[in-house]
């Protein structure tokens, strides 16, 4: 039985990548799990200049999921390849780098500079779903002419895999992978947060002091199954399905839905164990149902009436 992968020209010890923004760079949850069994690793969402972040109280947890709005807090390019690549490249998983900005050119600059560290970088994940910032990759990601236009500009400069990291704050995401798709991705990514507000009755003031955040966690699951399923019948690369996944479960849904690999982000902060209680709960399920490859069922979905 085996739960490898592969995803384009890539293998992968299993179908779990660890998602930007919930890992920072690996240290904190190398005490906890082993990497090796970990199919990837997503840096932080990283700009050229160091961000800060939004201002106040950036997470609020809800029915079924949590709020963030941390904006991209992050230490900023130089650093993290001063500081963190190496550290990341040393965990035996693949190593994926998202990149956010303002405008394209952040996009070109940034990976100009990654394209020097390409023996260390297996993916970039071009962030354009983040709805905790005001300018940059969500306005672009919104857009199928301009996700076109990024994509493509990237991939004309860059011979690393492309990931595009989508936003379910469309009206049409099979639109929005298909200028992905188009612009040269070698995969898509279904999906980043929902757009969502909590709010203090008691102050009738929203509780994060950016008004909104992004839903994460097991309330947008159905949301991002659908997503998912939609991406992966009418694009001919593959779907990397994230939104809600907590345990194995979870994991064979989307596979089902024709993911070929999923990220896991708001479940390992309710525990740092989570990726590998998932894979051993994987493991367990192949080898009880006679499964030789957990990619023999990516994509069989049969939808009703179809």
């Amino acid at each position: 039985m085996s739960l490898r992968m592969s995803v384009g020209t890539l293998t992968f010890e299993s179908p779990i990548i660890l998602a930007s923004g919930t890992c920072n760079f690996g240290r904190e949850l190398s005490e906890y799990i082993s990497f090796s069994r970990i199919g990837g690793i997503c840096s932080k969402g990283l700009t050229l200049s160091p961000r800060l972040g939004n201002p106040g109280c950036r997470v609020a947890e809800t029915p079924s999921g949590m709020l963030n709005s941390v904006g991209l807090q992050n230490p900023g390019i130089d650093y993290f390849l001063q500081n963190d690549l190496d550290f990341m490249s040393s965990l035996s998983t693949r190593v994926i780098v998202n990149v956010a900005g303002h405008d394209p050119d952040d996009y070109v600059r940034m990976t100009e500079r990654l394209n020097d560290h390409s023996d260390q970088i297996d993916i970039l994940e071009l962030n354009l779903s983040c709805p905790n910032v005001k300018e940059g990759c969500m306005i672009i990601g919104s857009s199928p002419k301009e996700i076109f236009n990024l994509v493509a500009l990237v991939r004309s400069i860059t011979s690393i895999p492309l990931w595009v990291k989508l936003t379910p704050n469309v009206t049409s995401i099979a639109d929005t992978a298909l200028a992905a798709q188009e612009g040269g991705a070698d995969a898509v990514v279904a999906i980043n947060t929902l757009l969502g507000m909590a709010i203090d009755i008691r102050s009738a003031r929203p509780i994060l002091q950016n008004n909104t955040g992004g839903l994460s966690g097991p309330a947008i699951k159905p949301i991002a199954l659908r997503m998912v399923n939609e991406c992966s019948r009418v694009l001919s690369i593959p779907v990397v399905g994230c939104g809600g996944i907590m345990n194995y479960k979870d994991v064979l849904e989307f596979l089902i839905a024709g993911a070929s690999l999923v990220e896991i982000g708001t479940a390992t902060m309710v525990h740092p164990t989570t990726p590998e209680c998932i894979i051993n709960d994987l493991e367990k399920y192949t080898a009880e149902n006679h499964i030789e490859s957990l990619s023999d069922i990516v994509g069989t979905l049969k939808l009703w009436g179809v």
